[in-house]
Parts: structure tokens; sequence; C-alpha cells
């Protein structure tokens, strides 16, 4: 994981939410999931319990 990535996901759980976050980042909604699918596909695991809102670190 890269510094932007971390910064991206950090920004998720604080935000508790993708699109809030990726308007933070001044990014789009869709690229901010992508990358995240990525990484958790990456590690193996999902990183954020998507069944419940707010979002949450698993």
């Amino acid at each position: 994981m890269n510094l932007k990535r971390a910064q991206y996901m950090k920004t998720i759980a604080e935000c508790g939410s993708i699109t809030a976050a990726a308007k933070k980042l001044f990014i789009s909604q869709p690229s901010l999931s992508q990358m995240l699918r990525q990484l958790e596909k990456e590690i193996g695991t999902p990183i954020f319990d998507r069944s419940i809102s707010p979002l949450r670190l698993t």
C-alpha cells in the first residue's frame, strides 16, 4: 500500500462513506470505489463493512 492509498482509506473511514470521501478528496466516486475493491482483492479480505451505514472498518 502506498501513501496515497493510505490517505484514501483514512478519509473513507473518517467520512463514513465512499461518496463523501470522494468529494473531500476531489476525485470521482467510481475511481475511489475501484481503488478500494482492488486493494481488498490484493489483501484478500474486506476492509470496510458495507452492510451498515456509515461504513466501518472490519
